[in-house]
């Protein structure tokens, strides 16, 4: 799958992932993974649809949907490296997750941000309409310990 930028491309082939790329900014630079062990990310990846973005065949972003293909899917990882953002690539990412063919038709689609609302409301994502309905177990500084 190609974007509109023809030295952009957005690919769900695993094989062409830069798995310590990915790594690095996700233990180092993430803000909602820093410390993770590289194996819990290596099964993240394995368990999960992901979309690698690259420049010039450069892996420059990365996103990751976990999803049963039929009903739900929750949209996790998503980053563009420092140096590429603002150049529109994770909006181009956002778009080509939510344009691909397995992912359509599901009856809802999550994502958790601290800092990205605008973004994803391009998109059609808003706060949960019965947010008194959702429950989770969190433990945000897991993977210190």
């Amino acid at each position: 799958m190609t974007t509109n930028d023809s030295s952009f491309e957005v690919s769900t082939d695993q094989s062409r992932l830069d798995i310590p790329m990915i790594y690095r900014f996700l233990s180092e630079q993430s803000g909602w993974a820093v410390g993770i062990a590289r194996p819990l990310v290596e099964r993240a990846i394995e368990n999960s649809l992901c979309f690698g973005a690259y420049l010039d065949g450069r892996q420059v972003g990365f996103a990751r949907v976990v999803t049963d293909f039929a009903t739900y899917a929750h949209l996790a990882d998503v980053f563009v490296v420092h140096e590429y953002r603002g150049h529109g690539y994770g909006k181009q990412l956002v778009a080509a997750v939510l344009r691909h063919p397995s992912l359509q038709r599901l009856r809802r689609f999550t994502l958790a941000t601290t800092d990205a609302h605008s973004l994803y409301e391009r998109f059609g994502f808003t706060t949960p309409r019965q947010p008194e309905n959702l429950m989770e177990r969190y433990f945000p500084n897991i993977y210190l310990s």
